[in-house]
C-alpha cells in the first residue's frame, strides 16, 4: 500500500474523482472504488468521490498495490474493423471478457490483443493494456484499444469531454 498526498492550491471547484484522475495515475473509476472502500481522505475525513474540493484541502489516499498477475498473449482470432499505428477497433463477440479478472485470466480480449499487437498503451497497467472503455461479457460490439499512451490519453479525454460518443442498439424479438 502506498500513501499519496495532494494539497489544493487553487480554487478549482472540482470533484474529488475528477481532480485525482487528472493529477495522478489513477483512473476516475479507480478513484471512485477507492473512495467507496474508505481509502481516500480530505482533511483527515473519509471522502466520497463526488466531494467538491476547496482551496487548501489536503487529500490523502491509500492506494493498495495491484495483485501481480501475468497476462499471457493468446492466439485468439479477432474481428478487426479498423487498425492503424495508434488504435485498433475490434468487434468483440458475445461471451468474451474484455480484460483479465478473478475467474477469467485467459481467453480475454486483452490476451488476444497482446498476441496480435506489438505494443499497447500502458496507461491502465498490465491487466488492461490499451483498454480505454469496455463492454460487458455478453455484449457484442465495437471496442477501441490504443497502441500508445498518446492515443489512449486523447480518446479517454474525448470520452470524458463527451466530444465523441458511443451508440447502443438493442435487437429484441417478441414471442407470444
Amino acid at each position: 500500500m502506498s500513501k499519496q498526498q495532494w494539497t489544493i492550491e487553487e480554487d478549482l471547484k472540482m470533484r474529488l474523482d475528477k481532480y485525482l484522475s487528472e493529477n495522478s495515475d489513477l483512473s476516475r473509476t479507480r478513484v471512485q472504488e477507492l473512495a467507496k472502500a474508505g481509502e481516500i481522505f480530505v482533511n483527515g475525513k473519509a471522502a466520497k468521490s463526488s466531494a467538491k474540493l476547496n482551496l487548501g484541502d489536503v487529500i490523502e489516499c491509500d492506494v493498495p498495490e495491484d495483485e501481480p498477475i501475468d497476462v499471457e498473449p493468446e492466439n485468439i482470432p479477432l474481428d478487426i474493423l479498423y487498425e492503424d499505428e495508434d488504435i485498433i477497433v475490434i468487434n468483440k463477440p458475445k461471451g468474451m471478457v474484455v480484460h483479465p479478472a478473478p475467474g477469467n485470466y485467459s481467453g480475454t480480449l486483452v490476451n488476444a490483443l497482446l498476441y496480435h499487437c506489438k505494443d499497447l498503451s500502458g496507461i491502465n497497467g498490465k491487466i488492461r493494456p490499451g483498454i480505454v472503455h469496455r463492454i460487458d461479457k455478453d455484449t457484442t460490439g465495437c471496442i477501441v484499444a490504443c497502441k500508445n499512451d498518446l492515443a489512449h490519453t486523447a480518446i479517454a479525454k474525448q470520452l470524458e469531454d463527451k466530444t465523441c460518443h458511443r451508440e447502443y442498439l438493442a435487437v429484441c424479438q417478441w414471442r407470444h
